[in-house]
């Protein structure tokens, strides 16, 4: 066993701190599910911001979840000391943690948790009994999949992680929300859709120009007989409602009612193609097998790389990226550089190699990728 490993038995209560951002905790998943099955007669607590719940219930991988205060400044941080109680009174074995946070350190400490399990950064060290070092270059940290810097973790305390495939479970709830959501918009009628995420909470810097959206959604309808089925978080909906004005194909507007992150596995989950932004329902996509084609702009390709063989990421090189910026202080040029032709010919070229592959290695989605219309012609 590796220095500082921690046995089945010896591990009774686990507290895993969750990523606060969706397509953070889909790429944890791999994690989740291997603590859960090294650590299979502990109670396993989640702590996270409420609205991830819904991302990780149905996975079967944690018996309690406890969140974080809501609210901004004062008012969130005067809910912190009623939290470590709680915690406290579970007085976990092993706290690990997957942010980086100095206040889920400060926390783990004050609750008393034996082995407190985190990257030493941020002025946290001295919370931690095991540092890990990330990594960095010049003194700034390097670009680098996130999968094995959480993977680093859970080896740390004796947790090999063998199947790093991405994975997402479904709650009877959430099925049920989702195919409510298939009936109310008629998308349970057989014929296939495409799933077009056109927001980015990280910033606007993240998001492809809505009227090139719009264009795919009649390229997607003229090419390939899919129809296109907007989504996105609330505030996006004007985004949504945009790009379906635009478009002349009519596309699906799902805004009211709207996806949650729960109804949207299914959503996601029943699609031939997902089109999306570098954000965080992408990595839907990977968890339940559907051809996807992300647009990169400002962000390293790097921190969120999956090796997912159904994905191809479009990114143009420009001199000033990529930059990790929420909002462009210049022309966008990194995303205005992706024109509707090359999203189109990533597109085409995704569900060729899929239908071609289905011989060789099944896709659930082969089935329901048409082919483009001169093929059909033909």
């Amino acid at each position: 066993m590796m220095a500082g490993s921690e046995t089945a038995a010896e591990c009774r209560r686990l507290l895993v701190v969750i990523p606060n951002w969706v397509g953070d905790v889909v790429l944890a998943t791999p994690v989740l599910a291997a603590l859960r099955e090294h650590f299979a007669d502990a109670r396993i607590t989640f702590l996270m911001r409420r609205y991830v719940a819904e991302v990780v219930r149905g996975g079967g991988w944690h018996d309690r979840e406890e969140y974080w205060p809501a609210g901004r400044g004062l008012r969130r941080e005067l809910g912190l000391p009623g939290l470590a109680r709680r915690l406290r009174a579970d007085r976990a074995d092993i706290a690990m943690l997957l942010t980086n946070s100095f206040r889920s350190a400060l926390l783990a400490w004050w609750a008393g948790a034996r082995r407190r399990v985190g990257y030493a950064r941020d002025g946290r060290s001295g919370f931690l009994t095991d540092r890990l070092t990330p990594l960095k270059r010049d003194g700034k940290f390097v670009p680098s999949p996130v999968l094995p810097y959480y993977i680093a973790l859970a080896e740390r305390v004796g947790c090999g992680v063998a199947d790093r495939r991405l994975r997402l479970g479904v709650t009877d709830e959430q099925e049920q929300a989702g195919r409510a959501l298939l009936a109310h918009y008629g998308l349970d009628d057989g014929r296939p859709y495409a799933v077009i995420n056109p927001g980015a909470a990280f910033g606007a810097a993240k998001c492809w120009l809505p009227e090139r959206f719009a264009e795919v959604c009649d390229r997607l309808d003229a090419r390939r007989g899919l129809r296109s089925v907007l989504v996105g978080a609330p505030h996006e909906a004007a985004l949504m409602r945009a790009i379906a004005g635009q478009a002349r194909s009519r596309p699906v507007c799902c805004d009211a009612p709207g996806t949650t992150l729960g109804s949207l596995k299914v959503v996601v989950r029943e699609a031939a193609l997902l089109v999306c932004n570098d954000t965080g329902p992408r990595h839907y996509g990977a968890a339940f097998g559907v051809p996807t084609v992300t647009i990169f702009g400002p962000t390293h390709q790097e921190w969120t790389d999956t090796d997912y063989d159904r994905e191809i990421k479009i990114q143009v090189p420009v001199d000033c990226g990529p930059c990790q910026l929420p909002r462009c202080p210049l022309d966008l040029r990194c995303m205005t550089g992706v024109s509707t032709d090359l999203v189109m010919e990533n597109i085409d070229a995704l569900l060729e190699r899929c239908t071609k592959n289905q011989a060789a290695e099944p896709c659930r989605v082969a089935d329901r990728c048409p082919p483009r219309a001169a093929d059909r012609r033909s």
